[in-house]
């Protein structure tokens, strides 16, 4: 079973943070709150499903810094700013960088649930592409050499004469390995092993 998604929130303010508790225990969501971006990376777990709520102006490493050490360290996890300052260059820049979403203090509960709703279905969305792309490398990954030759050609659209003249083998043993490519990738169709592949690419 997938852990619950939970909505991590960094925030210096108590009240800020007892306030946003409250708002999210109310509408059936998991928090975790944090007084410092310090605190929250010395236990944060990146496999952890969810969104980030992150305050702009924060004593120490801020909002916006914690944001880029999460994205240099290859974290996708959805981000939404809180700030309590009327910064339009702030939340332009926080945008920027892949922020969601930008609130402002105070806090409107329907606003901020609203948001992090939004971000909790991206994150789920992204993550289960993530787990499909793993999945589909891995079953190529179990292709033999030949098998992968013959899949590339297929996919770039050569027919098995073609692809056994630029192998020299023959049009059957083409077929075979066609064959084995399919089933090993467990594709409905050369329309999806060719979505297959450009999904290894990227």
């Amino acid at each position: 079973m997938a852990p619950e998604p939970t909505v991590y929130a960094v925030d210096d303010d108590i009240v800020a943070r007892i306030l946003l508790e409250e708002t999210f225990r109310a509408a059936n969501l998991s928090v975790e709150t944090y007084a410092s971006a310090e605190e929250f990376l010395a236990q944060y777990d990146e496999n952890q499903g969810g969104c980030l709520l992150l305050d702009i102006i924060m004593p120490g490493m801020d909002g916006l810094e914690l944001q880029r050490v999460l994205s240099a360290r290859g974290d996708t996890t959805p981000v939404v700013f809180l700030s309590g300052a009327d910064d339009v260059t702030t939340a332009v820049n926080a945008l920027k960088a892949g922020a969601m979403d930008f609130i402002e203090k105070p806090i409107d509960p329907s606003r901020v649930i609203d948001s992090v709703r939004a971000a909790i279905s991206y994150d789920f969305k992204a993550r289960y592409e993530r787990m499909k792309v793993s999945q589909i490398k891995q079953r190529y990954d179990s292709l033999t050499v030949r098998e992968q030759e013959v899949m590339r050609w297929v996919v770039s659209g050569k027919n098995n004469k073609v692809i056994a003249n630029i192998l020299n083998i023959s049009s059957r043993t083409v077929e075979v390995h066609r064959r084995n490519v399919i089933k090993k990738m467990e594709a409905e169709s050369l329309a999806e092993l060719v979505q297959m592949a450009m999904q290894i690419e990227e």
